[in-house]
């Protein structure tokens, strides 16, 4: 069972608040690969990532899926359809055993008609999500899949402990889940990976796949207004 305070969003809740919206909360323990949440569903509870993370999936009538991304402790999800009332535009998968609270539609529009500053955090987390979403589509519009591969590749990479100027993901990723995150096939991103190892860039170790300069994976990508920063 969770608590109000665990909640990320709501830090800045005064004590009166935090006792007034606390019972409004439920709580449930996902264990891993449960569905959430399901696209197209009339449900619009918002929902909040506590401990664990879930995956963000987008699916086609054709059965073809794109990963539009991973959240973690700290994250909020489906509060669009809590805001306008449309069915769901995504699915939402658990990754790990997750600790999630939710919260009604209208017990969430109350909060944030009552508390300035937790509005004002939706509305940062709306605007960044817009920004992230203009940048994927400048990529899909722009890029190659080969080059979104390679954008990707970045984006999910940590700096690697011990080697400077190397990065690694761990765990390492599938093929079929890098092709769902850039809209491709899994055939072109075994091609591409293949040809990154043969030039030195990629390496497979146990464990993790290593990206041994970053930055001339980068400059693979054609314009430079599109290439990836990375955090330190």
């Amino acid at each position: 069972m969770g608590e109000i305070g665990d909640i990320e969003l709501f830090a800045s809740l005064g004590a009166e608040s935090a006792k007034r919206f606390a019972p409004m909360l439920t709580w449930r323990t996902y264990p891993a690969n449960e569905l959430v949440i399901d696209m197209d569903d009339a449900s619009n509870d918002v929902l909040f990532v506590v401990t664990g993370s879930v995956r963000v999936i987008h699916r086609a009538d054709d059965g073809k899926q794109v990963i539009l991304g991973e959240l973690g402790p700290g994250s909020i999800f489906g509060e669009m359809a809590a805001i306008d009332g449309i069915p769901r535009s995504a699915s939402v998968t658990t990754l790990q055993t997750s600790l999630i609270g939710s919260m009604r539609a209208q017990a969430f529009l109350d909060v944030l008609a009552c508390e300035p500053e937790v509005c004002r955090a939706v509305l940062n987390l709306l605007v960044g999500r817009i920004r992230a979403l203009n940048h994927l589509l400048s990529e899909h519009a722009y890029l190659t899949a080969v080059e979104r591969l390679y954008a990707e590749l970045l984006r999910l990479s940590r700096p690697r402990a011990g080697h400077d100027g190397q990065r690694s993901i761990s765990p390492p990723p599938t093929q079929q889940d890098l092709a769902e995150r850039i809209g491709s096939r899994r055939e072109v991103v075994s091609r591409a990976l293949r040809k990154l190892e043969k030039d030195a860039l990629v390496e497979k170790t146990r464990g993790a796949l290593v990206l041994t300069d970053p930055s001339a994976l980068n400059r693979r990508i054609s314009l430079e207004g599109l290439w990836v920063k990375l955090d330190p």
